[in-house]
């Protein structure tokens, strides 16, 4: 499965961006979009914008799960108590796999990559958002940072990648 996670700002501004693969049954971590949805990854995430608030004064919930669907690529949200968004722009490794055998081996399984909208899954990404979520309060914290400005720092970069690497 591939992954584009984006921080999103209180004015709609993107603060992070990072982009990865799977880690886990055997991925080597690297990215698997096609270079026609590379360039629109960060328009499927701003689409889902709109979802996003909807969805937020709805629920009342920071996890927000799979919020939008666009084609293969599924958009799961967590919206923080200052109202900065993450966005996780997920793509199952196999596209084709459940739409031309209807129910095939890879909707039954439980693995991570096979199916996006799995309990499974779910989990996963949540404690995803909850790991990044405790490192974007510890980075924002910093004496230097200010509301909405882009998130440069290299330690918290690895860190995002750590957690796509522990859980997804």
């Amino acid at each position: 499965m591939s992954y584009y996670f984006a921080i999103i700002g209180t004015q709609d501004n993107p603060l992070f961006e990072h982009e990865f693969g799977t880690s886990k049954q055997g991925g080597d971590g690297q990215a698997r979009f096609s270079e026609h949805t590379r360039h629109l990854n960060q328009f499927i995430l701003h689409s889902s914008l709109d979802i996003a608030e909807e969805a937020q004064w709805t629920t009342g919930q920071l996890y927000l799960k799979a919020i939008d669907k666009f084609f293969n690529n599924y958009v799961s949200c967590f919206v923080t108590a200052g109202n900065i968004k993450f966005l996780l722009l997920h793509q199952p490794l196999n596209p084709t796999a459940g739409a031309a055998a209807g129910t095939s081996s890879t909707r039954n399984s439980t693995s991570i990559a096979a199916n996006p909208t799995s309990p499974q899954t779910e989990e996963a990404v949540k404690n995803f958002f909850n790991e990044v979520y405790e490192n974007y309060v510890k980075a924002v914290m910093s004496p230097f940072y200010k509301l909405n400005m882009e998130i440069k720092s290299p330690v918290f970069r690895a860190r995002v990648a750590a957690a796509g690497r522990k859980y997804l």
